[in-house]
């Protein structure tokens, strides 16, 4: 399921990827810094930083923008002192959802996000409300057109993935958090670019929604919180039949 979601999200978003451009270098160039900050400027140094340049290059970052983030991030240059939050709540038909914030300002952070559910059928939970049902991995999205099954388990089980599956049109490699730069560094060495590479929290149990007015506003949530500037990742249980979902 948790694949299935990713992979429908990846299609519906790609018409629009060049207009939110802008989001998604604000929100690489805040993983950066973070990184830098954390375990030094250095890639060679610092796997998690090495991870997220990869994330960059993928999404052609431009070299300026990484320097000037790697910088603030080590304290060469100037900049901002980000918090990592996250928030749990429910969309309409009970669905459980993980949103992950990186924010220079905690108090707007926490009232956008409590107004997006509010205005969109949902409510913000405590911590560990949700998020008990999920479980933190590694996930990489690698469409078939990309590698094959063989080539592609030889590489990432060697890395320390934990599982591939395999679908319809893509494939899904889970890892242990421990391992996920490790595998992300394999299929860059192996030049394989995954359709999308995060830190994930996959849901236990999915929460059918199979009515068209309830599927549409446990879309209009997900979307309105991952539009929000400090919003880095939405997580959710829906599982939503195709022919429900906002065309691609």
């Amino acid at each position: 399921m948790s694949g299935h979601s990713k992979w429908s999200t990846i299609k519906r978003k790609k018409g629009a990827a060049d207009a939110k451009r802008g989001k998604i270098f604000s929100r690489i160039s805040k993983d950066i810094t973070l990184a830098a900050k954390n375990g030094g400027g250095d890639p060679d140094m610092n796997p998690k930083l090495r991870t997220v340049l990869l994330k960059a290059r993928a999404e052609n970052m431009p070299t300026d923008n990484i320097e000037r983030a790697v910088k603030k991030g080590t304290g060469e240059l100037p900049g901002v002192t980000y918090e990592e939050l996250v928030y749990e709540g429910y969309a309409t038909a009970g669905v459980a959802v993980v949103v992950e914030v990186t924010t220079d300002n905690k108090n707007r952070a926490a009232s956008e996000v409590r107004s997006t559910f509010s205005k969109n059928g949902g409510n913000l939970a405590g911590a560990n409300a949700v998020a008990f049902n999920f479980n933190r991995l590694g996930q990489f999205i690698i469409s078939k057109e990309k590698t094959d099954e063989e080539k592609l388990m030889e590489i990432v089980l060697e890395a320390g993935a934990e599982d591939i599956k395999t679908e319809e049109e893509y494939f899904e490699v889970l890892a242990p958090i421990s391992e996920y730069d490790s595998v992300s560094q394999a299929l860059s060495d192996a030049a394989i670019e995954p359709d999308s590479s995060e830190l994930a929290y996959l849901p236990e149990n999915a929460t059918p929604v199979t009515d068209e007015n309830a599927a549409k506003q446990v879309m209009r949530l997900i979307d309105a919180l991952d539009d929000l500037d400090d919003v880095q990742n939405v997580f959710h249980n829906a599982e939503i039949p195709q022919d429900l979902l906002p065309e691609e």
